[in-house]
């Protein structure tokens, strides 16, 4: 499995931390757990989406492209991390954010990762809830095309073969830590949404043979329709790297209980799970993504999912800025003088 064939261009601070969580794994009384700190890639604050871009970028360059079109929920930690790559990089960044959860808030729509894109640079463009985002950046690139420029248009989240893999890429840097530091990884946890850091990561753990399961937690669609959209992207990135079958569809789990209302829309697990580790361990999940799935890995561990002596660990994918878009979820008490 030779990533090195792949054009790829340095955006992220790698490898990314392999940290072990014991505070925490004492006060819920184990297991063992373990957090690969994705969310110190570095770029415009960090994230999952970093790795993705580092073949993603590099393919636009080859290709030689000026522009750089893609899309995301108005609180997208991907169109940030995109516009802050593109500013590195010297292109043109249009975003088209999609208002999924219907919010009007001044924080929501203002603050967080829509004020960074900004900073960073990039034009921003609302489509309504609901909308067809690849036709609508397509037609936007079709425009761009007409007025001489060359555009690259990205999926959302950077989710296809050429983004998956930097997870692919990521399994790899993973099993060369564990081994480095004597670790026997039991379990590998993350939020999934748009699919492509769990496509990655099933892909690269099978090619390697590694025989650590991963588990997404859903963040956005009912567990048949998610898991089904990992293994399409599994098998098209299979097939990218020369690696056909290489992923089963049993190999590809997600648990898709914790998605409440919809994406994006608070929950009061995602809340005390965002809360517990600031609290025990100094380190900040986001709302949308990492804070939806580690509510969904405590409440397995609550329910005895893992053994005790299990050495789980939790990819956090970054997002902490997000936290700014939801200031008053959080019921934390006001400024005391």
């Amino acid at each position: 499995m030779n990533l090195a064939r792949f054009p790829r261009v340095r955006l992220g601070h790698l490898p990314t931390p392999l940290e072990p969580m014991e505070r925490l794994s004492k006060h819920l009384g184990g297991p063992n757990l373990w957090i690969k700190r994705d969310d110190c890639t570095g770029l415009a604050s960090g994230g999952n989406k970093t790795r993705k871009l580092e073949f993603l970028m590099a393919d636009a360059l080859e290709q030689g492209a000026d522009t750089v079109i893609t899309q995301g929920a108005t609180q997208s930690n991907h169109a940030r991390q995109t516009a802050a790559a593109t500013a590195k990089l010297g292109l043109a960044c249009h975003i088209l954010l999609e208002n999924r959860t219907g919010s009007d808030d001044p924080s929501y729509v203002h603050n967080g990762n829509v004020l960074l894109d900004q900073l960073h640079g990039a034009s921003i463009a609302k489509r309504p809830a609901g909308a067809d985002m690849q036709a609508e950046m397509e037609k936007l690139a079709e425009a761009l095309r007409g007025q001489g420029r060359k555009p690259y248009v990205i999926p959302g989240g950077g989710s296809n073969p050429v983004g998956a893999l930097g997870y692919v890429n990521a399994s790899l840097e993973l099993l060369n830590q564990s081994v480095d530091m004597g670790l026997r990884v039991d379990h590998l946890v993350h939020a999934t949404g748009s699919a492509g850091t769990q496509a990655g990561l099933v892909t690269g753990l099978k090619a390697l043979n590694s025989q650590i399961p991963v588990l997404g937690i859903g963040v956005r669609a009912p567990k048949d329709k998610q898991e089904e959209n990992v293994f399409v992207l599994a098998e098209r990135t299979s097939t990218h790297l020369g690696l056909d079958g290489v992923v089963r569809r049993e190999d590809v789990v997600a648990n898709c209980d914790y998605v409440g209302e919809g994406y994006g829309i608070p929950t009061d697990s995602m809340v005390e799970a965002v809360k517990l580790l600031a609290q025990q361990e100094g380190i900040l999940l986001d709302p949308v993504y990492s804070g939806k799935g580690f509510a969904g890995l405590l409440d397995l561990i609550g329910k005895g999912h893992f053994d005790k002596n299990d050495n789980v660990v939790f990819l956090h994918t970054g997002g902490s800025v997000a936290l700014f878009g939801y200031p008053d979820i959080y019921g934390l008490p006001g400024y005391q003088a």
